[in-house]
């Protein structure tokens, strides 16, 4: 696990492993080699594979349920398993779906695509054009979020000889009409924002050069992105062009059919959704109108044109709670649902406007406990009749699909996933650690009833961007871990959105440190409640949470026996330099003002290892295809920590985008490697060992 001598490159902090965010770089690219050997050697082997195989057979099976959406007529569906590790993308109809064993029709065969064309293609979007049998595929080169745009007729099932076609960038495309394409694309010179997503939307024609495409509005480099999207929902169609100030604000412009763009005066923290003449707002922040203020996280919704024409008149559809916020809203046909977590427990409100007000009534059915999401059965709002679609689990029962047409109150069940491990003798229950500074931290704790004291702990969180994180079905965790007799724990710490606004922002910006002491007051209940002992849990955690997991190394170490870190952030001084870092500055801040690097450098890790300190091992894998957060951030880690003596391993596939490989193999390998190395760290020999 040593770090041989390495020639460095001048850095304004005078950081010697800088050389490591070469992403191509032969130097960089032989410490990824000789790392990744060792960690294979070390944790690799007739286990490694057994368990990888097993994990992998799990996600392949034929009898997994597969998410549909519907266009037009069709149900489409992207499938992956053994024989297909890219994907099919595939159609049916809705009563063929409701079949046990449907039959589907491809329209294209990913891993064909990619071997005809010699390229490492997956398949990450797709935009139909209603009424029409034309798409725009965004293929994704190993994941990344880069992407290239081509036309293809679903009809023919081939790409569209001399069709739109648009080089790898970030960004996406929608269709005004059969020969004219809303592009949101960085693909240009000039066209990206600091942060490499689009700075410009623009009127691209059929058979026209992309650079004579007209800009019809664009941003500053240093706004996060702008976009631009179709709505033919209203009695004449018209876009939306949303310019993304920040991670949490934007400015809104109607763009109407005649090419007339109109900015709503609307404050820039909201979450919006039209349909027709009516819309919808999420307040982050209260607002104060015509004589009324609206508290954070209120819902307003009103008539479309008559806020154009000057009244403020809302209708109040949600007001928040200190533990009940909303987590999302959407148009399902002329319906709104708003998505709601109250003290964690789901529910759902349909609100229906109309001349003499909202209508309002919570959507029955459903389950109380566990995890429920709902959304749009129909891609297209302008086709939608109401039809929802619903996933309903637990940590311990495997996802139900459900069909509720035209949102009434008798789900049907679709299909059923299933039951990928033994849940004998195991319960779910929930608890609240207190956390430094007295506020209650819940978190849900799965394994058998009678816990020994000495129990196996697999802990995760998350804890930022408002992101609330919900106790799935964890087809991995359950076959490998929980089965095996281990115990998991998922904490819901402050930076996510499980309480609102305020839950959110206790956990950003300086607060971030808080959401770390969230984490490591968890892991000190379990201890105190005799579930376990500190040596043997073992902690996972991702992109932000690669921060936090980073956190415990250094902060919070005699509290943890094992911590493995993934995908992550962690070079809190460098991290608006690196790909789409200046992105996030509204959720951490900017290290390049002097404030606001005062507290950045608080939970900067790669900035507050010392030598001589007793930190658990711990392994911090990324990928080489990861365009989102770089992959110099957990190089550079690695790096530092093996130079100072710790036991610090590393890891990093090639393809997998800002994920755990492009296929199920490449993704069970990538879990299972870090299952193995926690488990032999914190002492543990399973009962599949």
């Amino acid at each position: 696990m040593s770090v041989d001598d390495r020639p460095t490159l001048s850095a304004p902090d005078d950081d010697p492993w800088l050389w490591l965010e070469e992403i191509e770089g032969k130097l960089a690219l032989d410490f990824v080699t000789r790392q990744n050997s060792l960690t294979r050697e070390a944790f690799g082997g007739k286990a490694f594979e057994r368990d990888r195989d097993i994990l992998a057979t799990i996600y392949d099976r034929p009898d997994n349920v597969p998410y549909v959406s519907r266009r037009g007529d069709d149900l489409h569906n992207l499938w992956k398993d053994a024989a297909n590790p890219r994907g099919l993308w595939r159609r049916t109809s809705l009563a063929e779906f409701r079949k046990p064993h449907p039959a589907w029709e491809t329209m294209l065969d990913i891993d064909q695509l990619a071997a005809r064309e010699g390229e490492d293609w997956l398949l990450s979007g797709i935009t139909t054009q209603k009424g029409s049998s034309r798409a725009i595929l965004s293929l994704s080169r190993g994941g990344s979020d880069a992407v290239t745009l081509r036309e293809f007729d679903i009809g023919t099932k081939s790409f569209v000889a001399d069709g739109f076609a648009l080089p790898e960038a970030k960004g996406g495309a929608d269709w005004l009409d059969a020969d004219t394409l809303l592009l949101s694309s960085a693909h240009g010179k000039g066209m990206a924002t600091s942060s490499g997503y689009s700075r410009t939307v623009r009127v691209w024609r059929r058979s026209q050069p992309v650079d004579q495409a007209q800009t019809i509005i664009e941003t500053t480099a240093d706004h996060m992105a702008i976009s631009g999207m179709v709505d033919d929902t209203a009695a004449a169609p018209r876009s939306w062009i949303i310019d993304q100030i920040d991670f949490f604000n934007h400015a809104i412009w109607l763009r109407d059919a005649d090419g007339t763009t109109t900015k709503l005066d609307l404050p820039t923290g909201i979450w919006m959704q039209a349909h027709g003449d009516w819309f919808a707002m999420k307040l982050r922040e209260a607002w104060s109108i015509e004589g009324r203020t609206y508290a954070a996280d209120t819902v307003l919704g009103m008539s479309l044109s008559a806020f154009l024409a000057g009244s403020r008149d809302f209708a109040i559809l949600f007001e928040p709670e200190p533990r009940r916020a909303l987590q999302g809203l959407f148009w399902a046909g002329a319906k709104l649902v708003l998505s709601i977590l109250d003290e964690l427990k789901p529910q759902f409100e349909i609100c229906t406007p109309s001349a003499t007000g909202w209508s309002r009534e919570m959507l029955g059915g459903l389950p109380d406990i566990g995890v429920v999401d709902i959304w749009p059965l129909d891609r297209h709002p302008s086709e939608s009749n109401g039809d929802l679609l619903a996933n309903v689990q637990d940590p311990l029962t495997p996802p139900s699909l459900l069909l509720m047409e035209r949102g009434v109150a008798s789900p049907i069940v679709l299909k059923q996933a299933p039951k990928t491990f033994t849940a004998d003798g195991l319960v779910v229950t929930q608890h609240e650690a207190i956390s430094i500074d007295g506020e209650r931290i819940p978190y849900v704790q799965t394994g058998p009833i009678d816990q020994s004291g000495d129990a196996p702990v697999y802990m995760s969180a998350y804890g930022g961007f408002g992101l609330s994180v919900k106790p799935y079905y964890n087809a991995s965790l359950g076959k490998l871990w929980l089965e095996r007799g281990g115990t998991t724990v998922q904490a819901n710490l402050r930076g996510g959105g499980e309480f609102g606004t305020r839950w959110h922002d206790a956990g950003r910006l300086a607060g971030k440190k808080l959401s770390h002491d969230d984490f490591a007051a968890v892991a000190a209940d379990l201890v105190r409640r005799g579930v376990t002992t500190a040596k043997r849990i073992a902690a996972q955690g991702g992109s932000n949470g690669g921060i936090l997991i980073t956190n415990m190394l250094v902060r919070y170490p005699e509290r943890f026996g094992a911590l493995f870190c993934t995908i992550p952030l962690i070079d809190m001084r460098r991290y608006t330099k690196l790909l789409a870092g200046a992105s996030w500055i509204a959720e951490y801040g900017d290290p390049d003002k002097p404030e606001e690097w005062d507290w950045l450098k608080t939970y900067s890790a790669y900035h507050n290892v010392k030598a001589g300190q007793p930190y658990p091992p711990i392994l911090i894998a990324t990928t080489r295809r990861d365009d989102r957060v770089h992959p110099g951030h957990a190089r550079k880690m690695a790096a530092k920590l093996q130079a100072m003596g710790y036991e610090a391993w590393f890891y990093e596939p090639e393809a997998g985008g800002h994920g755990y490989g492009k296929d199920n193999k490449e993704r069970a390998g990538f879990e299972v490697l870090g299952f193995r190395f926690l488990k032999e760290k914190i002492g543990w020999v399973d009962g599949g060992a």
